[in-house]
């Protein structure tokens, strides 16, 4: 006998005693226990009958075992049946009255106001998961034609004397438009483009809509327009239109309450992603000018550069070098390497201005000690204390022979590497700039002969912390026995090899920003490359 036949066992009773009407029945349609409740609504339902014999038909075809709900009439009263799987195919049936329209009605706005609740929730989460602006007009109008209308379209302010407008149609098809149209001319458009409330859509006649506010795609009469501000971060960010066919039912004003809902969070994501790329864009133009330049080389000497800032999220630092060409023949050309105090993006900002005066005082470079007292005068300041620490090296080549002339303003001194090897270190030693009224500094003259590099650089490489517990410095022997492997070298690969090593020394741990420079006097004639400006191929 099985576990939850009721007949025989007491079970029956237990049934009896639900106070729901419930009505249990086995896979061959055999009632085997009813409630109560059941009896007064289904007078002849009892064990051992056949449901067919004394229920509706609705319910008698829905039974099986993977039944799923359903609903009908009994005695004119609308009911609704749940199905509850049982052990051994048996299925317990829960009758629900629905006795008022009221209710049905009542429920029916439940279940439109949970969607909606669910619809608004997933078009937060798409409208805020890009900043792109486009990809944010695309995904609103693809929401809203797909549950609200049959159609959307978004119109932002004009730029450039054209309205830019994104469309979708009930297919899912968007496109972009740059429309040269006068807004106004559409009833409660230009309104909403500048944030006012939106007129209500029975106040717009749906005939007057033009073509370029239509996708292509859309068949048929518009036969109801709803035209609502996309409100944004203090102004309108846009518009949205949505279009209903003649063929379907006008927009109610539940449902435009609900198109302004939904455009609130259309708009602040809009506005988001447009301010996004505002500061994106002025972040762009800054970033050309305190990004270090990329070097290129010169009459007679070759240069290099290599630069990592102190976070690898950021691109810019406290750390900075220059190259300022020689003007006229007997010109010297200025190469200056810095270190800013401080690090990230206020360090870069005082790196840039620091760098916009040295440009100025270029033409000063035969006269250290002048740009070193002008830079200081410029930098000294009693709200802004920072300091920077420099060195300046002006090249000048002639008849084969690289000169240099370097000068440390509190900066490390440069190491020069020559053709046996050899590591020197430029005796060249000065206080700090932006900090006393003056600054006295020695310079140090010397000359690379071909092959021979001066390697300027910043504590960024000498102090890196690294080793087998990342407490050790890198060091200034290290660096010099490092240079002792690059004699001969190109300008660029003696860049390469100090960067590496010092990445490698530091790997993953927090480290200073890190800025190189190496002047080389070339050991061999370049022929020209196909572009004309790059080094080709060395020949004896």
């Amino acid at each position: 006998m099985r576990d939850n036949a009721p007949s025989g066992t007491g079970l029956e009773d237990l049934w009896a005693d639900v106070p729901h009407p419930v009505v249990v029945v086995d896979s061959a349609g055999v009632i085997r226990a009813v409630s109560g409740p059941a009896v007064l609504v289904l007078p002849d339902v009892a064990a051992g009958r056949a449901l067919a014999d004394c229920a509706p038909a609705w319910l008698v075809e829905a039974h099986r075992p993977d039944a799923r709900p359903v609903s009908g009439l009994i005695d004119g009263l609308e009911y609704a049946a749940q199905p509850s799987a049982l052990a051994d195919g048996d299925v317990a049936w829960w009758l629900i009255e629905d006795t008022a329209p009221a209710v049905r009605e009542m429920r029916t706005a439940l279940a439109r106001e949970q969607e909606r609740a669910a619809f608004l929730d997933e078009a937060s989460a798409v409208l805020m998961a890009s900043l792109n602006v486009d990809r944010c007009m695309e995904a609103t109008v693809r929401m809203a034609a797909r549950h609200i209308a049959d159609a959307a379209v978004v119109v932002t302010p004009a730029t450039g004397g054209r309205l830019p407008v994104v469309c979708c149609d009930d297919q899912g098809t968007v496109e972009h438009r740059q429309v040269s149209a006068d807004p106004a001319q559409v009833a409660g458009l230009g309104e909403a483009l500048r944030g006012f409330p939106p007129v209500p859509s029975r106040w717009i006649d749906a005939a007057s809509v033009p073509d370029w506010l239509v996708p292509r795609g859309f068949a048929g009469s518009i036969g109801s327009v709803v035209i609502t501000p996309l409100p944004g971060h203090g102004v309108s960010a846009g518009a949205l239109v949505l279009l209903r066919r003649e063929s379907e039912t006008v927009f109610t004003a539940g449902e435009e309450l609900f198109a302004r809902l939904f455009a609130a969070r259309a708009g602040a994501a809009l506005s988001a992603a447009r301010l996004y790329a505002e500061q994106s864009a002025i972040t762009r133009t800054l970033m050309r000018d305190l990004l270090p330049p990329q070097l290129h080389r010169l009459e007679g000497v070759e240069l290099a550069g290599g630069y990592r800032a102190s976070e690898d999220h950021e691109a810019v630092g406290g750390d900075f070098y220059d190259v300022h060409p020689a003007v006229g023949d007997d010109g010297e050309t200025l190469i200056v390497l810095g270190d800013v105090c401080g690090k990230g993006l206020e360090a870069a900002v005082m790196s840039g201005k620091i760098r916009n005066t040295l440009q100025a005082l270029a033409p000063l470079a035969g006269d250290h000690a002048s740009v070193l007292g002008l830079l200081n005068s410029a930098l000294l300041s009693p709200v802004d204390t920072r300091f920077v620490t420099l060195v300046l090296a002006s090249v000048s080549c002639r008849e084969g022979l690289v000169t240099l002339r370097l000068t440390s303003a509190g900066h490390l001194a440069p190491l020069i590497v020559r053709n046996d090897g050899t590591v020197e270190e430029a005796d060249t030693r000065g206080t700090l700039v932006g900090v006393l009224p003056q600054v006295n500094a020695r310079s140090f003259e010397t000359s690379l002969a071909p092959g021979e590099t001066c390697l300027l650089y910043t504590d960024g490489v000498t102090e890196a912390h690294g080793g087998p517990l990342g407490t050790d410095m890198f060091g200034e022997e290290r660096l010099a026995t490092a240079l002792t492997r690059c004699a001969g070298l190109p300008a660029e690969a003696v860049v390469e090899h100090v960067m590496m090593l010092t990445s490698q020394w530091v790997s993953e741990r927090s480290h200073d920003d890190i800025a190189v420079v190496a002047i080389t006097a070339p050991r061999r004639t370049h022929l020209s490359a196909v572009d004309g400006h790059t080094a080709g191929r060395y020949i004896a």
